[in-house]
């Protein structure tokens, strides 16, 4: 495991690093809006990732890197998770195929990123669709937005509501609610099975 600290148009961004044995691909998982890098969720993905041959990086945003709680606004968010997925494929996973990821916020700025980030595949832990209890204000847009294998996984009773399944886009739904605690086996299941299968055309 490594860290490293990369600039932002927005302030200096972290990275913990996991290396694979032999990476395949780059796995970047960016947190939640209020969260750190050592949700359970995100933890339980790092680790089947890096078991799949995949490298993951954990990304910091500036906001919490300075220490601050809440979030920026989005299009300072997608603009430092581009600047750091960047460095990361030019210094580190240098002609590995990438895959943008996150919980919660996090899932969000994979989801808007993916095309400009050359993403190979998105994978979203706990998609907030709408805030608890205004489904009206809702961002499927952004997910219906990505072009790439996608992968949502979701607790069955997330206030944050049910993303819907679509083109390239696979749900898992598993019990609990946003925090995805209450099964992190299944998620790593889930995550081992979904990477194995997107990736396995790119392989060389």
């Amino acid at each position: 495991m490594t860290h490293t600290e990369f600039d932002t148009p927005h302030g200096p961004a972290r990275a913990e690093l996991h290396c694979a044995a032999e990476g395949r691909a780059a796995l970047l998982l960016g947190h939640g809006a209020g969260g750190g890098i050592d949700a359970p969720d995100l933890v339980a993905a790092c680790r089947a990732a890096t078991e799949a041959g995949v490298h993951v990086a954990l990304v910091e945003q500036p906001y919490r890197v300075a220490g601050r709680r809440a979030p920026a606004p989005a299009k300072q968010l997608d603009a430092a998770w581009l600047a750091v997925a960047e460095q990361l494929g030019e210094h580190w996973f240098d002609g590995l195929p990438l895959v943008f990821g996150g919980r919660s916020s996090g899932s969000r700025v994979a989801c808007r990123t993916a095309a400009d980030g050359q993403a190979v595949a998105v994978l979203c832990l706990a998609f907030p669709v709408h805030p608890p209890g205004k489904p009206d204000k809702t961002r499927q847009p952004e997910l219906d937005a990505v072009e790439v294998p996608t992968l949502v996984v979701q607790g069955e009773r997330d206030p944050f509501g049910q993303p819907e399944a679509g083109h390239h886009r696979e749900i898992v739904r598993l019990p609990g609610d946003h925090s995805l605690k209450a099964d992190v086996e299944g998620l790593s299941r889930a995550v081992t099975e979904w990477l194995g299968r997107v990736l396995r055309p790119l392989d060389v």
